[in-house]
């Protein structure tokens, strides 16, 4: 049999009884603030006021209780001469001026209004609560992104807050096709979660899908919108991301406009963005703000260091250990020389390399910003000629694991780079067990299991596989603008006409 939904308890008409029953259940705390006030003697109207020091803003809530109170003492001769059932309606209008209000008639909904922000007034003889948004609070101040910088573009970047953060949507995208849903996720926590997209642009079928797995998650807390990411993703074991994270209004504003779907999480800036592809971790928001030569070459860059990041020390280690006939004579007396008397195979040479650096970036993240970076640069000099004037590892070796470290930090997406770096140590295993072709039975293996992933049911790698052509326009080459005329084929199914702009002409001759 199913389990009945428990009925919630129903708030009292005495109004000491609910405000003790509001003290219980927080248990006693002290930032819970229980205020009772008497309107005027010998009225029996009392008014109880009740919210959360931190969640409110005071000048709002010493306001509202100041003019509540003045106004219900200038009406109380109406309100003591009024029929019953009209008293509270009465109540209603006399308060409206405090702001927007809403009814409270149970003591679930009366906690989760007071934990976010939200002012109760209970009433003497009544068993309806008003509910006053005061909200307030501290709150970090709109400020540029710290992990999508740009040269060239707006230094925006969201907030904690999600009203903030939706708010700066709607500054971008001023029509009504923008729709908005919100939802409670976590039992205890109760984190508000907003889905938001262009009705006009995005797919019914991935917007009912994204609400569709939102609604399925139980779970006792969201602290940050990495949780809703892993609950929700199709692909549970695979290291590459399957949904797109970002902190800029401006790359949210860009992905609904092509057909995607945002997912707003209270308490943190980063924004997901739903279905992700792989050749969207490659592209930054700042291609779109500087010509299309010089962001078709940027662009070209980073997928060099993508190769040049997965591939650099597997390739040493396999052409030093099994094919050294590849290398040129005088290369190879070269690093002949330099390995002479080096203790240790290339492949435990790379690996402790490799792991140094992995050190040395984890303790630059970690430390203050104002030694993290010095850390992390003299650290890693220190560390490098002090090993090979050790003879502990080549010369050789040190500038492929610093070309590498570099390599990585040319990729605009931080999870994309974790992923590659992840990976990066298991074509290391297969060079020093296969040499070259271990290499290439490696990346046959992580292009299948890339062919394989799905992003909400769109295939990870378009538009390369399956190979679409007219979307190639905007993947490793960026057309100019007048000639990205379509949105992706494989995200939205309506509206696919993006612009409809002439190429740019030549001026008159005169």
């Amino acid at each position: 049999m199913e389990k009945r939904a428990e009925q919630p308890e129903l708030l009292g008409s005495d109004l000491q009884s609910n405000m003790d029953k509001v003290k219980a259940a927080f248990g006693n705390s002290s930032d819970i603030v229980t205020e009772r006030i008497s309107i005027a003697p010998g009225s029996h109207l009392e008014i109880g006021y009740i919210y959360t020091e931190g969640l409110v803003s005071s000048a709002l809530v010493q306001n509202m209780m100041l003019e509540s109170c003045e106004s219900l003492r200038r009406w109380i001769d109406v309100f003591t001469e009024a029929d019953e059932p009209n008293k509270l309606d009465l109540i209603r209008g006399i308060l409206a001026p405090a702001g927007k209000m809403k009814d409270i008639i149970d003591f679930q909904s009366l906690y989760t209004s007071v934990m976010t922000g939200v002012t109760v007034l209970l009433i003497d003889g009544f068993s309806t609560g008003l509910a006053v948004c005061t909200q307030g609070g501290e709150d970090r101040s709109v400020e540029e992104p710290e992990t999508q910088s740009v040269v060239r573009g707006p230094r925006v970047g969201f907030t904690e807050n999600l009203n903030t953060n939706i708010a700066l949507i709607r500054r971008r995208i001023k029509s009504t096709d923008l729709w908005l849903e919100s939802m409670e996720i976590g039992k205890v926590t109760k984190t508000k979660v907003a889905l938001m997209y262009v009705n006009s642009i995005a797919s019914d079928k991935i917007v009912e899908e994204v609400r569709l797995r939102l609604s399925r998650i139980d779970i006792d807390g969201i602290l940050e919108s990495s949780y809703i990411e892993e609950l929700i993703q199709d692909e549970t074991f695979t290291v590459f991301p399957t949904l797109y994270n970002s902190e800029r209004p401006d790359v949210v504003v860009s992905g609904l406009l092509e057909g995607r779907v945002a997912i707003f999480v209270d308490g943190t800036p980063f924004v997901l963005l739903a279905p992700a592809l792989f050749v969207q971790f490659y592209q930054s928001a700042e291609d779109y703000y500087q010509r299309f030569e010089f962001a078709t070459l940027i662009r070209l860059l980073r997928y060099i260091c993508f190769f040049i990041s997965l591939l650099a020390p597997s390739l040493y280690i396999a052409i030093t250990t099994f094919h050294q006939e590849l290398l040129p004579s005088q290369l190879l007396l070269s690093l002949a020389a330099q390995r002479e008397g080096i203790p240790f195979p290339a492949f435990i040479e790379a690996v402790v390399m490799e792991l140094t650096f992995e050190i040395l970036r984890e303790a630059g993240v970690r430390l203050p910003k104002t030694v993290g970076q010095a850390v992390s640069i003299v650290g890693a000099l220190v560390i490098g000629q002090a090993a090979v004037e050790a003879g502990l590892v080549s010369p050789a070796m040190v500038i492929v694991v610093a070309v590498t470290a570099i390599s990585n930090f040319v990729i605009p997406s931080f999870n994309m780079g974790i992923s590659i770096r992840i990976i990066r140590f298991i074509m290391m295993l297969f060079a020093a067990t296969f040499g070259l072709f271990g290499i290439t039975v490696g990346l046959i293996a992580m292009v299948q299991h890339l062919c394989s992933l799905r992003s909400f049911g769109v295939p990870y790698m378009s538009p390369m596989a399956p190979l679409n052509m007219p979307d190639q326009k905007d993947t490793i080459l960026r057309l100019p603008l007048w000639g990205l005329f379509s949105r992706p084929r494989f995200i939205g199914d309506k509206n696919k006409t993006r612009e409809a702009n002439p190429p740019t002409t030549k001026p008159n001759k005169k």
